[in-house]
């Protein structure tokens, strides 16, 4: 079921990315599995305040949000940077909206350092998409920790910030993913609609499958890579804000909980 880019090549990964529309497959019972509204309900319960708005927007958010009342949606982009990337974030600048980044290691954090600095600076949130985008399911412990810890050292060298947030290649996770995931203090987050974007061109069907499947409390996984991707986001931001939707980065729809490593997320 890979399938290649339709047009211009990215490398090797493009082959691996095609699956990404998977559904979250768990081996094991040891992989705890959380929504965004459980962890928030968790950490008001364990507060006892009973809801507390997200604190200090990021740049480009209209301000704190709680997303317990509000109707939020997490915009999230894998297999980044790339050259398209700058173009993304200034149609994220114009409209004021965060995202969260899961950024590829290899060819793509070490290629770009120059689009992950800005990424920070610009307040969005960065995190981890292993280093070759291998199957975790497939590794043994010490592999998946290697495929995890040079991501986390590259953009902590270029950011000064280590991630806390990582999104498995198709989802895929199990008993050892998590545990070396908790080890490394990384959380794992899935989505709830992917456009299927490694599949077609068409900025219009992009956008429309993105739009279909938006929810609250939802998170949409997109790929900065794909020639048809970025030139979907502006409509795609443009009818969920006149929808009611409230843009927010992962972080902030968890809030007021905060990720917990190892445990997966999934909306």
């Amino acid at each position: 079921m890979f399938r290649a880019k339709p047009t211009k090549s990215r490398g090797p990964v493009v082959a691996l990315l095609a699956a990404a529309s998977l559904v979250l497959a768990v081996s094991g019972c040891g992989v705890d599995r959380i929504t965004p509204g459980e962890a928030r309900s968790k950490a008001a319960a364990a507060d006892g305040k009973g809801g507390e708005a997200a604190k200090g927007g990021k740049a480009g958010a209209s301000g704190p949000v709680d997303c317990a009342t509000a109707k939020c949606i997490a915009l999230t982009f894998d297999a980044g940077p790339g050259e398209d990337t700058p173009r993304l974030l200034d149609v994220l600048k114009e409209k004021q909206v965060p995202a969260t980044f899961f950024l590829l290691g290899r060819k793509h954090v070490d290629r770009y350092p120059e689009v992950v600095k800005r990424i920070a600076d610009e307040g969005h949130e960065v995190a981890n998409h292993t280093w070759t985008h291998r199957i975790l399911t497939d590794l043994e412990a010490g592999d998946v920790r290697e495929e995890l810890s040079r991501t986390q050292d590259a953009i902590e060298r270029i950011t000064g910030r280590r991630p806390t947030l990582m999104r498995p290649p198709q989802g895929r996770t199990d008993d050892t993913v998590s545990e070396v995931s908790r080890e490394l203090g990384l959380a794992q987050i899935l989505w709830s609609v992917t456009a299927k974007d490694y599949s077609t061109t068409d900025s219009a069907l992009i956008r429309q499958r993105v739009l279909d499947g938006a929810k609250g409390d939802g998170i949409i996984l997109l790929h900065d890579i794909y020639d048809g991707t970025v030139p979907a986001v502006p409509g795609i931001i443009d009818e969920l804000q006149r929808r009611g939707f409230t843009f927010v980065t992962v972080p902030q729809l968890l809030a007021p909980g905060s990720a917990e490593p190892g445990v997966v997320y999934r909306p």
